[in-house]
């Protein structure tokens, strides 16, 4: 009886950790949905490329802001754990 008990306390905490590492994974870092400077939803028509990634804006003078500070702005995007797309590469 004590080996039985043992082996599904086993069962019981191999399942929960392989559950535990699949939620885990399923836990991603947010897409970009907010303006850097604002905070409104973006406008994927306004964008700007910077250090190989692609950051959209709510509006034109936004871009503006980020480009007089971007360190200021992608390091709140780090903070917040935004995950950037990849700026397109031009084609040769």
């Amino acid at each position: 009886m004590k080996n039985v008990k043992k082996v599904l306390l086993s069962i019981f905490l191999a399942i929960t950790v392989l559950l535990s590492v699949g939620l885990a994974a399923q836990a991603k870092a947010p897409n970009q949905v907010k303006c850097p400077v604002l905070g409104s939803p973006i406008n994927k028509k306004l964008y700007t490329d910077y250090q190989g990634k692609r950051i959209y804006f709510c509006c034109p003078p936004c871009i503006q802001d980020f480009k007089k500070n971007p360190e200021k702005y992608m390091k709140q995007l780090e903070k917040d754990g935004v995950v950037l797309e990849d700026a397109p590469t031009a084609k040769k």
